[in-house]
C-alpha cells in the first residue's frame, strides 16, 4: 500500500467534501507529521487518526531537514516544511494544494500530488462517480477552499 505524506489543507479539502471516510477507504495509506497534526489539526479534526491518519515522528536528521527547507523556500511554512522533510526522509509522494510548497517538493525532487488527484482516485476505484465529485467540490468552493476550478471542470468533464 503506496505511503502518502499530506499537509493540512488536503485533509482539510476532503473533510470541506465530505470525502475524508472514504478517502481513507482507498488502497493508500496516509500519514502527516506528528506535530503539524498536534498543532495544526487536532483541534479541529480531532476523529482523523482514528479515521486513519497515521502521525509520523520526524527524527534529528528530520527537523533538521525541515529547518534548512523553511531557509531555503521562504514562503513554504514551518509545519509544510516538516511534512516535505518526512516526505523525502520517507521517499514518498506529497499531498498539497499549497502551489508554494509544490515548487519547493519538486525541487527537492519529491512527487506531489493533491485533492484533485485524490478524488479522482476516488473515482477509479468507483467510491464516487462524477456527480457526488461535482458534489464535494461544490461544498468545497462554497466554503472558500483555494482549488484550480477550471481544472476541476476538467476532471468532472472526463468522468462523466
Amino acid at each position: 500500500m503506496p505511503l502518502l505524506i499530506s499537509d493540512a489543507n488536503v485533509l482539510i479539502d476532503m473533510e470541506v467534501g465530505e470525502l475524508l471516510e472514504l478517502m481513507f477507504a482507498l488502497p493508500h495509506e496516509f500519514a502527516t507529521p506528528d506535530l503539524l497534526y498536534t498543532d495544526e489539526l487536532e483541534e479541529h479534526h480531532p476523529d482523523l487518526p482514528r479515521l486513519g491518519l497515521h502521525l509520523r515522528e520526524l527524527d534529528g536528521d528530520g527537523i533538521d531537514a525541515a529547518t534548512a527547507f523553511r531557509q531555503r523556500y521562504r514562503g513554504v511554512s514551518t509545519y509544510d516544511c516538516l511534512a516535505l522533510a518526512l516526505a523525502v526522509n520517507i521517499n514518498c509522494r506529497l499531498m498539497t494544494g499549497d502551489s508554494t510548497l509544490r515548487h519547493a517538493a519538486r525541487q527537492e525532487g519529491v512527487e506531489v500530488a493533491g485533492t484533485l488527484w485524490l478524488i479522482e482516485e476516488l473515482i477509479r476505484h468507483e467510491f464516487i462517480d462524477a456527480r457526488q465529485a461535482r458534489n464535494a467540490f461544490d461544498r468545497m468552493q462554497q466554503n472558500g477552499r483555494r482549488l484550480p476550478w477550471q481544472e476541476v471542470d476538467a476532471l468532472i468533464r472526463r468522468h462523466q
